[in-house]
């Protein structure tokens, strides 16, 4: 199979929005090699869900973006379902405009550790940027931060600053600050109901992302989607999982076949990526 003949990334929008008319959200999923890929292509395909394949910089300077994005293409490739390919947490308009330049079909401009007024003005330059090509642009307002070190609640978005910073950036999806934390969270997640419905009320047309997904306990995923979440973000989960599957597999065996080493951690990616696929479809588990 040749590039051409590749199955096209859509940009996050569409997925959003189509998500949104169904009440459900889209599982935007990351991945850091071939096996989580695969797990992550197997559950679509199960579940025949719609997909958010993400990357982190960290990965991007693993992988590189020419790998990246020709894998996310194979993976378009063999799905009946929309496929995105989507910069997570984009530092800096250079690695946007980078990610955009490679064939990313959306970007996320992290801007939300600036004052307001630079994290619009940052939104808006990426957007102007990415609109002309069909790319999706994702910012952030309030901030996620470390579940291990920072107090959600000091950084929780507000209604009224969302609306004024749509209004100015243009962006198409927006994550926000109510109450979840990158990394293992050290006790129950509380999740700021209230604010959310505020929130999507202040800005009824732009799809909500919810940071900081794993280890939300399923119900509170389902109510925060019944309140406008679209897009559910998934990292620290997958990397646990298949971690801890290989870790398993090395210690059980002296089998140098990679192959064999990785299928259970492969197998345990894909039930993880299926269980988020009927949570975010708020199907039975």
């Amino acid at each position: 199979m040749t590039t051409s003949s590749y199955a096209p990334l859509q940009p996050s929008l569409s997925l959003l929005q189509a998500a949104r008319l169904k009440g459900q959200a889209v599982p935007a999923l990351n991945f850091y090699n071939a096996e989580t890929l695969r797990g992550h292509i197997d559950a679509a395909l199960a579940e025949q869900s719609p997909l958010i394949l993400q990357t982190t910089e960290s990965t991007i300077r693993y992988l590189g973006l020419p790998l990246i994005v020709g894998m996310a293409r194979a993976a378009a490739s063999e799905l009946p379902t929309p496929v995105a390919l989507h910069l997570d947490h984009g530092a800096s308009l250079e690695l946007a405009a980078r990610a955009i330049k490679a064939g990313y079909s959306s970007v996320m401009i992290d801007g939300s550790a600036l004052p307001f007024e630079e994290n619009c003005a940052l939104a808006r330059r990426v957007v102007e940027l990415a609109h002309p090509l069909g790319v999706s642009v994702e910012a952030e307002l309030g901030h996620v931060g470390e579940a291990q070190n920072d107090d959600p609640q000091a950084c929780y978005t507000q209604p009224e600053a969302a609306a004024l910073f749509v209004e100015r950036t243009g962006v198409d999806a927006l994550a926000v600050a109510i109450g979840t934390a990158h990394g293992f969270y050290r006790g129950a997640v509380q999740l700021d109901f209230v604010r959310l419905a505020a929130i999507r009320q202040a800005i009824p047309n732009t799809p909500l992302v919810l940071h900081g997904g794993s280890g939300v306990p399923a119900e509170l995923v389902k109510r925060a989607i019944e309140c406008g979440i679209a897009k559910l973000n998934i990292g620290t989960e997958i990397k646990d999982t298949f971690t801890g599957k290989v870790r398993d597999a090395l210690l059980q065996s002296d089998d140098i076949d990679l192959r064999r080493t990785f299928a259970p951690a492969v197998a345990a990616v894909c039930a993880l990526s299926r269980s988020k696929m009927r949570i975010c479809a708020r199907t039975a588990s």
